[in-house]
């Protein structure tokens, strides 16, 4: 088995090496908002009872109306992750679950996945015996791929693909009975960039979307699978009765029909406070989205450990160690501690 990937959070173990009690560390080191939407209110019967279905048809309905993906039922999963666990198995299903054409080449036994990018991906695929490849961009994706995944906007540089260029992408894997998977984690804040609306078109689409990135409800552990319905019901049995919580599919029913722009606005003025605070000290930055921002500096792990002498938690990369990805600041406090404790490290 392989070990652990080092994710962002982790404050407590960062509380323990630097001190300080965690919940007075800024903690910048994962990509949410750090200004949590205000709750709607839950019935009593989503806590008291197991999730029905109505809660999950309702949950499924507003998803499809927030997502745009027209008949296409979004399937509510425990956390995008639950199901990264899963896309070995959906290939060890063999070629029941292509949309092709009769006689044509079928791929090898190997798993593309552009990188760098969120570390679970090839570590689920490695674990289960599948060759992978870590490519650079998606023109290296070819005919020997079983499957194909881009994280778009991509973490944690922020690259973007056009949907154009992952439809051409999608119809390339097609035609080798290959299936493509697109995870829109950080794809809330900027919908031109939405697969969803082609998922019905694009038979070998997988498309996974977070809940909780963008509301700022991460431990509420909810995100979407979209694709054709044979797919999402292979998942559904695979992750058993009651997967989703309830409460978690009350909130998404209503928060998914909210009005969304004010959480926009507010984005948008947290990462630029972000972005200046990071320019002011002279930081490169290198890459991100409105949810976080790449730096390179050639001096990383020492910022890295300064930051955590102030109490404060960014992201580091063991496989790139001249980079920091910085969260949002939750306020304006905040961006003055992150600030001072910047300008006070002697470069």
């Amino acid at each position: 088995m392989s070990a652990p990937i080092d994710h962002g959070g982790g404050v407590t173990a960062a509380a323990a090496a630097f001190g300080g009690r965690p919940q007075d560390w800024l903690d910048l080191s994962t990509g949410i908002n750090p200004c949590p939407v205000a709750l709607p209110e839950i019935p009593i019967r989503a806590w008291h009872r197991l999730p029905d279905n109505y809660l999950v048809d309702a949950a499924r309905r507003a998803a499809r109306d927030y997502y745009g993906s027209g008949d296409s039922l979004p399937l509510p999963v425990p956390g995008t992750q639950s199901i990264i666990q899963l896309l070995p198995r959906l290939l060890r299903q063999g070629s029941q679950f292509a949309m092709t054409d009769d006689k044509i080449a079928v791929a090898d036994d190997r798993v593309a996945v552009v990188s760098p990018t969120y570390g679970e991906y090839a570590r689920a695929f490695a674990t289960a015996g599948f060759a992978v490849d870590a490519v650079d961009d998606i023109a290296a994706i070819g005919g020997r791929h079983r499957l194909a995944v881009v994280v778009n906007p991509n973490n944690p540089d922020g690259r973007i693909w056009p949907a154009e260029t992952l439809a051409a992408l999608h119809d390339r894997l097609k035609s080798t009975n290959g299936l493509l998977v697109v995870d829109e984690a950080f794809g809330d804040t900027d919908p031109a960039l939405n697969l969803a609306g082609h998922a019905q078109e694009l038979a070998n689409l997988i498309i996974f979307r977070s809940f909780g990135k963008f509301f700022g409800l991460a431990g509420l552990r909810l995100g979407f699978a979209i694709a054709r319905q044979d797919i999402l019901a292979r998942f559904e049995d695979w992750l058993g009765p009651w997967a989703v919580s309830g409460p978690a599919l009350s909130l998404a029913a209503s928060l998914l029909r909210s009005d969304v722009a004010a959480i926009r606005r507010c984005l948008d003025d947290r990462s630029a406070a972000l972005q200046a605070a990071l320019g002011t000290a002279g930081l490169r930055i290198k890459g991100g989205t409105t949810l976080f921002t790449l730096v390179a500096d050639r001096r990383a792990s020492d910022i890295y450990t300064h930051l955590c002498r102030h109490h404060i938690l960014v992201r580091k990369f063991d496989y790139a160690p001249d980079w920091l990805r910085f969260g949002l600041t939750p306020d304006p406090a905040a961006d003055n501690r992150l600030g001072a404790a910047l300008q006070g490290f002697e470069r």
